[in-house]
């Protein structure tokens, strides 16, 4: 079992940064697993945002966020980063982290290769 929390979400003005912190717990081989953010606006599915392949060395991104976000990963603090920059107020939405189903599976931008879920964090952009 994986226990995934997040953090580092907050209200916002346009153009400004905020950085997100997942921290995993309940599973020592966390170094094995793609890890990958999403989010979900209300009335909208959950999209993927960015995804880190498990040594780091690969990273993927919603084409909308390339170039303003980036995300990194911590092995031995088993946490996984979002930093956001440039924030735009579409960027509003709850961020949730998630682990990879597969150890040292490919990113994927599907919701269902992903088996274990952070509650999620709310992150609201004001223009």
């Amino acid at each position: 079992q994986v226990q995934l929390v997040e953090s580092g979400g907050g209200l916002v003005q346009a153009g400004g940064s905020l950085r997100l912190s997942c921290a995993a717990s309940g599973r020592t081989t966390f170094s094995r697993y793609a890890m990958a953010w999403f989010r979900q606006a209300p009335g909208e599915e959950r999209e993927f945002v960015a995804g880190i392949n498990w040594s780091g060395r690969s990273t993927y991104y919603l084409d909308s966020v390339k170039d303003r976000f980036t995300i990194s990963r911590d092995n031995a603090k088993k946490t996984v980063y979002l930093q956001m920059n440039s924030l735009k107020p579409e960027d509003t939405a709850v961020y949730s982290c998630a682990v990879g189903r597969t150890q040292y599976g490919a990113v994927s931008r599907a919701n269902d290769e992903y088996d274990y879920w952070g509650q999620g964090t709310q992150v609201t952009v004001s223009s």
